[in-house]
């Protein structure tokens, strides 16, 4: 069941929510990996990036609808 907010009238998604929540948390993990230079590991780091924000959007929409 889909679970949404109302902000001044509107309803919300939940989805929406969590995006905006998981992008400063994409950017600070991401700038923790950089900060460490783990990125020298890493074939392409855009993909890593996209794909880490992938696996961290996924992971809260998870905690939400569980």
């Amino acid at each position: 069941m889909s679970r949404d907010f109302t902000f001044f009238g509107i309803y919300v998604p939940s989805l929406l929510i969590i995006l905006f929540a998981s992008i400063p948390l994409t950017w600070l993990v991401d700038r923790l990996v950089l900060w460490t230079g783990a990125y020298r590991l890493v074939w392409h780091p855009q993909l890593f990036r996209v794909s880490f924000f992938i696996c961290i959007f996924g992971s809260l929409g998870l905690l939400v609808y569980r």
